[in-house]
């Protein structure tokens, strides 16, 4: 697939401060010279960054960038997710990231929605085509999944109900997505599922990130980042080779596009992007002159 066609983006978290806004802007503009498709914006468990989402959403919008809210059916009812839907429409918002997230601590009950499927149902029945609706897809297969065969017709039920196509939780094993693309072929799934990335600055964050959300690190790369103890420029570098090596054979074997998981810091994403010549990286400023037009 040439490069024109593929779908790069970006994943943003609402700030939680004025000073966070304020960071997060700065890092912003700096992404914004990779050119992605598309920032998606979070939404916290049980829509608790409902209005940051909004706001930061609108502010990527007004920066002239395409924006694409999450929005969750945990804590959610049929009124509330209307209301969020005719905002975005009336702002001109035409792309939505649909999950069914996690139940917030001391939360009994998900709300009126249960599955991501009957979410993005609701959203086609309440807005026809005006979304492009993004679900999530899971390669080692969703922790809560009582089989992986289970869990691959739970996705197939979210694209029948009316998602235009995936992005995939991060994961560092090519097989697993190799996999995963062709047991989704061989039912009849052919919509694009983007593979996402998760670029490792830290060791303790990535593994606790990973335990949360059932993404598995491998035992070899876990056994040489706990080596590197508190040497995060050693971290850093390997990380940056693990997942660059990791993302040129996604491309080489025809994935549709990366999703970048920045956690709202550019460096890393930044040099990435750079290491596979993708589109935008001959206008990137100020990297560190060992990095520039390396390739892993």
């Amino acid at each position: 697939m040439s490069e024109s066609r593929r779908i790069f983006s970006l994943e943003l978290f609402p700030p939680q401060t004025p000073e966070g806004a304020e960071k997060l802007r700065a890092a912003r503009a700096q992404m914004a010279l990779l050119r992605p498709k598309f920032f998606s914006v979070t939404f916290g468990a049980g829509g608790s960054t409902r209005e940051r989402t909004l706001e930061t959403v609108l502010e990527v919008q007004r920066e002239g960038h395409n924006a694409a809210p999450h929005l969750s059916c945990i804590g959610s009812t049929r009124e509330s997710i209307r209301n969020i839907l005719e905002q975005y429409r009336a702002h001109g918002i035409r792309q939505l990231v649909a999950l069914r997230g996690d139940l917030p601590s001391g939360m009994a009950r998900p709300g009126t929605f249960r599955y991501a499927n009957e979410l993005v149902e609701f959203i086609r029945a309440e807005t026809g085509d005006w979304f492009h609706i993004e679900v999530a897809a899971y390669p080692e297969c969703h922790p809560q999944a009582k089989s992986p065969r289970d869990d691959l017709l739970a996705f197939k039920r979210k694209l029948a109900a009316g998602a235009n196509s995936a992005i995939t939780q991060y994961f560092y094993n090519f097989e697993a997505y190799e996999s995963f693309i062709d047991r989704c072929r061989a039912i009849g799934i052919e919509a694009p599922i983007v593979p996402g990335i998760m670029p490792i600055a830290s060791y303790s964050s990535l593994a606790r990130f990973s335990d949360n959300c059932g993404a598995e690190i491998p035992r070899w790369i876990r056994r040489a980042l706990e080596s590197y103890g508190d040497d995060s420029a050693s971290i850093r570098e390997f990380g940056l080779e693990v997942v660059g090596r990791l993302c040129e054979k996604l491309l080489a074997a025809g994935a549709p596009g990366l999703h970048f998981y920045t956690l709202n810091q550019v460096a890393l994403t930044r040099t990435l992007w750079q290491r596979l010549g993708l589109r935008g990286c001959e206008k990137i400023p100020s990297l560190p002159s060992g990095n520039v037009g390396r390739r892993v």
